[in-house]
């Protein structure tokens, strides 16, 4: 502990990640969520930004498979461009697209880390994102990001104009 902290008190010690929780509540459940420290919430972004080469690609393939097996019908469409190594659908290019689902999966995991487990010792880094899609449909995913949004930054809805 840093001088300023042993100044707050035995008992600010004590219960200081306490002091970091905050709650909200989504469909009649109360959801705990640990406000990170500036540290803690650069190191996210981070990972957020990191991409799994291979999650991409897959999701790649998953994307253009429909446009690379009838190549020859699309390729007729003015908004469809196929290059070496893409697909580019009215102006969006597909491996773009897989690479930005996988930032969005990682921006979700990262964000539900932060919500404190009710299971003592349950640890959340361990938690990925199959686990996060078995419990709750993608709208409610986000829902839940916004709302762990609007908990560890009260000015988020502000800054969003809503």
């Amino acid at each position: 502990m840093n001088q300023f902290a042993n100044a707050l008190g035995k008992q600010f010690i004590e219960n200081k990640d306490a002091i970091r929780v905050r709650s909200f509540e989504l469909g009649g459940h109360t959801f705990k969520v640990k406000i990170p420290l500036t540290a803690e919430y650069e190191a996210m972004l981070e990972r957020v930004k990191l991409v799994n080469p291979e999650k991409a690609e897959s999701y790649y393939q998953n994307l253009a498979k429909e446009f690379l097996n009838n190549r020859s019908e699309f390729e007729k469409e003015n908004d469809i461009k196929y290059t070496d190594n893409d697909i580019i659908l009215k102006g969006t290019s597909l491996k773009e697209t897989a690479k930005n689902k996988v930032i969005t999966e990682n921006r979700i995991v990262e964000l539900f880390k932060l919500i404190v487990p009710e299971e003592i010792g349950f640890d959340m880094n361990t938690i990925n994102y199959s686990m996060i899609e078995d419990l709750f449909p993608f709208p409610v995913q986000i829902q839940v990001i916004e709302e762990i949004n609007n908990v560890i930054s009260p000015a988020y809805k502000a800054t969003k104009g809503k």
